[in-house]
């Protein structure tokens, strides 16, 4: 049902997200030491951002959820990365999440578990990615995710039609300028998609980037001109598309509540006040992702060729692809696929997977200009060069390994196909003739 009238949605989405760290892997520890990453600083980062951000964040949108009588709504989607550490770590995080999840408020999107680039370089893999992680939040919350977000809003056509094969009824995009020209990110739309008669187009939902980082990245930037933000102030810009827009989409890092922007800034005092400033408007409320695109009709279809992101100026990937380092990290990772899903044993592929952890990328981005402060800030490394070097270095260890693992996987398809040849005569192999052991040989040494 489509709601007629003036009324405009606001809906909430938070990213949460943690990487698993890698150690700073020297040439020397090759062929050493096969402990990739620095489990010491994933505890402290997980433990301090849990203490700083997502405990006292949750607390508070719990108390909006109950104070509200149920009308006040948000959506997550944690990457399985942030997952694992939460569950190692600091257990109680994922218990707030589950107190959340109860309030039927709430809504967790899916992603790809290991937040990687996989729908970039590899269409297997990323459909892997997606089932693992939605059994996950099915497991965690009771939840199977409807909507889908891309790591990092990484989005196009060819990404939006392998998504809504899936089966997944919307997913979540950047309201980039260069996409939109003169069209406004507070409607609903469609991807193109290759939907057929007999199949709803997927519904696309973009971000507001100016609302939504005047709070993850002005809120306490005292150069700003309408610092300081005030929730009368930001209420009013909302208020202001009512007859204007459907849907208000604001999307950000989870972690700037706490994090990116201090406890002693007011960030948690404004997210404590907004909702009810917001409810003062009566044709205002507030959606899950699900509900936008299931009350609101689709404006128009967006045809995106061009790979889009929430990522720094250009809303591209230069931020994971922009140079030569980054090029030739994340290519030699994904031409060990082949080897690594036929001969790898599931804890290497796990490893493998946390290789393909965006933020790896990231740190090795040479762009010091706009975004330049960005990339420095979050980057645990002294240089870009440094993070190429320990990546590179661990993944010279990794094919190694890997090919350690394939050796040992055709001795032992080598055995078993002499043994097959070598049956006693009361096998019931038998009445296969030789030809079509090597066969099964071979099918062997795919599986061994």
């Amino acid at each position: 049902m489509v709601k007629k009238g003036k009324m405009v949605s606001i809906c909430f989405y938070f990213q949460v997200h943690q990487p698993c760290r890698l150690r700073k892997y020297s040439v020397f520890d090759i062929g050493v030491n096969h402990n990739y990453f620095d489990e010491q600083k994933n505890k402290e980062v997980i433990q301090k951002v849990a203490r700083k951000c997502y405990l006292p964040a949750n607390e508070i949108m719990l108390q909006l959820i109950n104070k509200s009588d149920g009308k006040f709504k948000i959506s997550y989607s944690l990457t399985g990365c942030v997952i694992e550490q939460f569950e190692k770590y600091s257990p109680e995080v994922l218990e707030s999440f589950e107190k959340l999840a109860k309030t039927g408020n709430v809504e967790f999107l899916s992603e790809t578990y290991n937040h990687s680039l996989a729908s970039i370089f590899s269409k297997r893999d990323f459909i892997e990615q997606v089932n693992i992680h939605q059994k996950k939040i099915k497991e965690l919350f009771g939840q199977s995710p409807r909507v889908f977000r891309n790591t990092e809003l990484i989005f196009n056509n060819e990404i939006a039609n392998n998504v809504q094969n899936l089966g997944f009824k919307g997913i979540l995009a950047e309201g980039a300028d260069h996409v939109l020209q003169w069209r406004s990110p507070n409607y609903v739309y469609t991807a193109k998609t290759d939907a057929t008669k007999h199949t709803a187009k997927m519904k696309l939902l973009l971000k507001n980037y100016r609302l939504s980082d005047d709070i993850a990245f002005r809120f306490s930037e005292k150069t700003w001109s309408e610092w300081p933000l005030t929730v009368e102030k930001y209420a009013r810009w909302i208020n202001n598309i009512n007859g204007n827009g459907h849907v208000v989409n604001l999307f950000m890092d989870y972690e700037t509540f706490g994090e990116h922007q201090w406890e002693d800034k007011g960030i948690f005092e404004f997210i404590r006040l907004l909702p009810y400033e917001l409810s003062k408007h009566p044709d205002n409320d507030f959606v899950t992702p699900s509900e936008a695109i299931e009350r609101y009709n689709a404006v128009g279809e967006l045809d995106i060729h061009h790979i889009i992101s929430w990522a720094d100026v250009e809303r591209d990937l230069s931020a994971w692809l922009g140079n030569r380092m980054q090029n030739e990290a994340i290519n030699g990772l994904y031409s060990l696929e082949s080897d690594i899903k036929n001969f790898g044993s599931p804890a290497l592929i796990g490893e493998w997977r946390n290789l393909q952890i965006s933020d790896h990328f990231y740190y090795m981005c040479t762009k010091w200009f706009n975004d330049g402060d960005v990339h420095k800030y979050f980057n645990p490394y002294d240089s870009p060069y440094d993070a190429f070097i320990a990546f590179m270095n661990i993944l010279n260890d990794f094919k190694m390994r890997l090919k350690s693992e394939k050796e040992h996987a055709y001795r032992r398809a080598s055995l078993k196909i002499k043994n097959l040849l070598n049956r006693p005569k009361n096998s019931k192999l038998n009445k296969y003739p030789n030809q079509e052991i090597l066969k099964r040989g071979k099918k062997l040494s795919k599986r061994a």
